[in-house]
């Protein structure tokens, strides 16, 4: 058993602070192998999730707010932005059921941003992620204007 106190959730938001990718997850699940995996995601803000889906095999995602305020960006195939899902505190949206196969990234829209995940498994990383081949590949340069222009277009859709 394992029990998730916030002093737990305060080290993991330190941890992706302090990271450079900006984030961190706390692992559930005992294995990869496992057949449910079960995570808590931590963001900060400037984090960039490259655009993927989950295809081969088709997995579903559930992604629910622990804490902070997040969004879901949800892509057609050709890039073009199609919705985009705010959650977590002040917002109406506490948490997002993703079936499989659709394009989407997820960005931290304030600091200390958490959500808690589950998705089948299991993981196998060079099948985890089908990525979006117009989107730039993390610790690009082209990832951080890319990271950039899509904050903007987050922006701007969560005040219409």
């Amino acid at each position: 058993m394992q029990i998730i106190d916030r002093d737990r959730l305060d080290q993991l938001s330190r941890a992706a602070a302090e990271s450079e990718r900006r984030r961190k997850n706390l692992n559930l699940h005992g294995d990869y192998a496992d057949v449910c995996q079960r995570l808590f995601n931590a963001m900060e803000p400037g984090t960039y999730i490259r655009p993927h889906r989950h295809l081969d095999p088709p997995k579903a995602e559930c992604f629910l707010a622990i804490r902070g305020r997040m969004a879901l960006v949800v892509f057609a195939d050709n890039g073009e932005i199609e919705q985009v899902v705010e959650f977590g505190t002040g917002c109406d949206v506490l948490a997002v059921d993703l079936p499989a196969g659709i394009w989407h990234s997820m960005l931290a829209l304030e600091a200390g941003s958490i959500f808690f995940e589950t998705k089948p498994g299991p993981y196998i990383p060079h099948s985890a992620k089908d990525l979006a081949p117009w989107a730039p590949a993390e610790g690009t340069t082209e990832a951080v204007e890319f990271l950039a222009g899509l904050m903007v277009a987050v922006a701007c859709k969560c005040q219409d």
